[in-house]
């Protein structure tokens, strides 16, 4: 039976990692909004991010986009992230809209990425108060 079931597996990891990394974005970043990692967020942003922040919208360079998170994080500390509505139909593009849930309350965060090289790069970050 594992003389069978070796070769199998062999073929089809490769398939497995490269759609799993893509389909993955939306789940990790989920993760890190609930650790509160704004570093490691930030190393998935553009060179310039789209930031709408609790009724304030600019655009703002990556190590801006990262502090203005890390000052959210700081004000808002997680204690949940779940998933809402993923979209990884395109293998160019990734949207989620994910529920922060906070010490003073519940957040809706929507991401969208696009894929630039082999990684996604956020491009847009909403984080509005839930309703």
């Amino acid at each position: 039976m594992i003389r069978f079931l070796f070769p199998v597996l062999v073929f089809i990891m490769p398939f497995l990692h490269s759609t799993t990394n893509q389909a993955d974005f939306i789940d990790e970043m989920s993760s890190l909004f609930k650790s509160g990692n704004a570093k490691e967020i930030g190393k998935s942003f553009s060179s310039s991010v789209e930031l709408t922040m609790l009724n304030e919208e600019d655009v703002y360079s990556k190590v801006q986009a990262e502090q203005i998170l890390r000052d959210f994080f700081t004000k808002h500390v997680p204690v949940g992230s779940s998933i809402l509505h993923p979209i990884n139909s395109n293998p160019n593009y990734r949207f989620g809209v994910l529920s922060l849930v906070t010490r003073n309350g519940k957040f809706r965060v929507s991401v969208t990425a696009r894929k630039s090289g082999n990684v996604f790069l956020i491009t847009e970050l909403r984080i509005e108060s839930e309703k």
